[in-house]
């Protein structure tokens, strides 16, 4: 029985990046030898076994070359023995020093989704400037001409854009995806942005599709929270339906891109969070970069349909969104956005409000929503918030 290291930890490591978790492959055994040297099987159709102290995942293979031939790429497909001996038999070493992504064998195109790993590890490697090999651009191509991807179960295409949201430049998993015409298949509602002029007083990078990378970058800049980034992505889809008649102006685009938000969230079935963000960030970004102009009715209506005083980090995240959004254009990077603070400030004075208090006076049940609303509305006005 032997037993080699295998995969991303050889290639973190080469790299100089640290090692998250270590993956094995045991050649040369039976289930029940393994089982009796104390592993703990998981799976039955691919069994996978953990080991007994580590908890390390032990894979079974009948031929140390085989299995690693089915591996998407070549800087995935090394192998090391037990003496520190690196096994590449398919020269994952050199296209790591070449920064190099390409397919280990055809057997890439049995699976649409490892064209996302690679728009992922574009993402992650950002820094290295990694390219994808030609030859895997024109699989990748080929693959396309196929009706493979709708095979693909729409939660596996799902978690790895949740894993790329949280990378160093999200960005560029989603401009990866665009260069090789697959974010048309799986995100059509973002795709359609590139091309689609914005007023230039407010968008020195005109493009939509421009903006909203800027956007997400700069989210990923503000926030750890992929809930915040999945909502700066999707932000500003309303806008991929704006007639071209009315460009450069989007008038009405924040519930275009409600609808078109729940139509991604049916289909890629994001968490719940994912999905009441983004909708509450499309509504209304808008009134919150308009905030020095707003009435304390529109402001508390933004508090009330947040549920900002039961979920104050729900506000919170709405207004780092809002943040990216207005400093993810040409030139804005670096701009103060006060419209955050003064939004924490209209909570906080609105949450002092006695609810439990204000109840008791009421002669009337039916009086107390009125009157609450009424306190609320006064403490809003009454904040001091210089502009």
């Amino acid at each position: 029985m032997k037993t080699y290291l295998v995969g991303g930890a050889i290639r973190d490591r080469l790299l100089g990046f640290p090692i998250k978790e270590r993956d094995y492959v045991i050649i040369d055994a039976t289930i029940e030898q393994i089982l009796k040297q104390g592993f703990v099987q998981v799976g039955k159709d691919f069994p996978v076994f953990l080991h007994p102290i580590t908890r390390a995942e032990h894979a079974l293979a009948n031929n140390l070359y085989t299995d690693l031939q089915r591996r998407d790429l070549t800087i995935n497909a090394m192998a090391e023995d037990e003496h520190g001996q690196i096994i590449d038999y398919f020269g994952g070493q050199q296209d790591l020093e070449q920064r190099i992504l390409r397919h280990t064998s055809p057997a890439f195109a049995d699976d649409p989704v490892r064209i996302l790993r690679i728009a992922r590890f574009m993402a992650r490697y950002s820094d290295l400037n990694f390219q994808i090999a030609p030859e895997t651009l024109v699989l990748i191509k080929q693959m396309l001409a196929t009706d493979v991807w709708e095979q693909i179960a729409s939660e596996r295409i799902w978690r790895e854009i949740d894993k790329s949201l949280i990378e160093k430049h999200p960005a560029l998993f989603f401009e990866t995806l665009r260069t090789c015409g697959v974010l048309a298949k799986i995100l059509p509602e973002l795709a359609c942005l590139w091309g689609i002029p914005q007023p230039s007083r407010w968008h020195p990078e005109i493009d939509t599709g421009v903006h909203t990378m800027l956007v997400l970058q700069m989210a990923r800049r503000l926030s750890d929270d992929p809930s915040v980034i999945f909502a700066a992505l999707t932000h500003d889809l309303g806008k991929g339906e704006t007639p071209p008649v009315m460009w450069p102006s989007h008038h009405g685009h924040e519930e275009r891109g409600v609808r078109l938000i729940e139509n991604v969230c049916r289909r890629l079935r994001p968490p719940t969070r994912y999905c009441e963000l983004a909708r509450l960030v499309a509504r209304y970004h808008g009134n919150i970069h308009r905030a020095a102009t707003l009435r304390a009715r529109s402001v508390l209506c933004v508090l009330e349909e947040t549920d900002a005083f039961r979920r104050p980090q729900r506000l919170e995240n709405l207004l780092l969104a809002c943040e990216a959004d207005y400093r993810g254009r040409t030139g804005f990077a670096e701009t103060a956005y006060p419209q955050r603070q003064w939004f924490q400030i209209w909570q906080q004075a609105a949450a002092m409000v006695d609810s439990g208090k204000i109840a008791a006076t009421c002669s009337k049940p039916a009086l107390i929503v009125a009157a609450i609303t009424k306190a609320r509305l006064h403490a809003i006005k009454n904040c001091r918030i210089e502009m």
